[in-house]
């Protein structure tokens, strides 16, 4: 079981990236999909996350009309577009999965893929 994360990088305060969360192991319908992301100084934070089923997707306020949680079952990987980025959303990005009832728990959330680090200036 793996997830491999990609598609960070360095940009402007008002530019975009797509992250990417390659998994492999299990699809990504067997499972709800989140994105934590741990910036310098604080704790991680979940900042998205849907259902296995799609029926619903939650964003953390911080990021709610800016980021997309979305996945490809082709190919079995999730995404994350962020538009508008802040310097604020400065941090590692993480991927996740969890097959916890409440798909909204962080706890929850026990497979893993490596961080990608997304650096916003000003």
């Amino acid at each position: 079981v793996q997830l491999q994360a990609s598609g960070g990088g360095s940009v402007q305060s008002g530019g975009s990236l797509r992250l990417s969360c390659a998994v492999s192991g299990f699809t990504v319908d067997d499972y709800s999909l989140g994105w934590f992301r741990h910036a310098p100084g604080k704790g991680r934070e979940l900042i998205s996350c849907r259902t296995r089923s799609d029926a619903d997707t939650w964003y953390a306020d911080s990021v709610q009309g800016r980021f997309t949680i979305f996945k490809d079952t082709s190919k079995n990987i999730i995404y994350l577009q962020m538009n508008n980025l802040k310097p604020e959303d400065t941090a590692a990005y993480y991927c996740a999965a969890s097959q916890n009832v409440n798909w909204r728990a962080a706890v929850g959330y026990k497979l893993w893929g490596q961080g990608t680090l997304v650096t916003v200036s000003s």
